[in-house]
């Protein structure tokens, strides 16, 4: 087993959690709407008492998704610079805890305390935003102290890409409008698409 395989293990049991996170959170959030379809039938359509999904949630556990795709392909792409140190284990285990928790807080642990989860989107996304922002400094961090991908991180083309994905996570973090939050996802979700489209 080579160092990579050793530490990938953890990281990819951890980031492999985030995903299973957020798909069980989707169930719930599912299984919610399908009870209360089933309950009352038309009267939870558009009723008083409805529970609404809305575009918030749904949307930003897609980009979180990608998002966490793309740290799980970063991993890949520092495979022949890593060793097994107490200090790297440390990193691996932080790092993807923290994205964990990110994940977790997408979806709301109980559904049924929701009667529209546009309302526990605003609760958690400046928390959710606030650890992915963290994440992207870290791995900079990380990719800075390498003396061999310094140059390629330095390009005009990747410091811009990082600097408009980080300023559209600012503003998601910090608008209260709903509709600039769906515009703010959809293009976030769009960046990545594209970059894995042209990868």
């Amino acid at each position: 087993m080579t160092d990579f395989e050793f530490i990938f293990a953890l990281y990819a049991l951890l980031l492999g959690l985030s995903l299973v996170s957020l798909i069980g959170g989707l169930g719930n959030v599912l299984e919610r709407e399908f009870a209360d379809d089933v309950k009352t039938g038309a009267e939870f359509h558009g009723g008083e008492n409805a529970f609404r999904i809305g575009w918030l949630t749904p949307l930003m556990a897609v980009f979180v998704v990608l998002d966490l795709m793309s740290f799980w392909a970063f991993a890949w792409s520092v495979r022949t610079l890593l060793s097994v140190t107490t200090p790297t284990l440390l990193g691996v285990v932080m790092f993807a805890s923290a994205y964990y928790l990110a994940a977790r807080l997408v979806f709301p642990g109980d559904p049924r305390r929701f009667a529209d989860l546009d309302i526990h989107y605003f609760r958690v996304h400046r928390t959710i935003f606030a650890i992915l922002i963290a994440l992207v400094a870290v791995q900079w961090a990380y990719l800075m102290s390498i003396e061999a991908l310094r140059g390629v991180l330095m390009s005009p083309l990747s410091i811009g890409a990082t600097l408009v994905f980080i300023a559209l996570m600012i503003a998601a973090a910090l608008v209260r409008s709903p509709k600039v939050q769906i515009v703010l996802l959809v293009l976030l979700i769009a960046r990545y698409l594209v970059l894995y489209l042209l990868a």
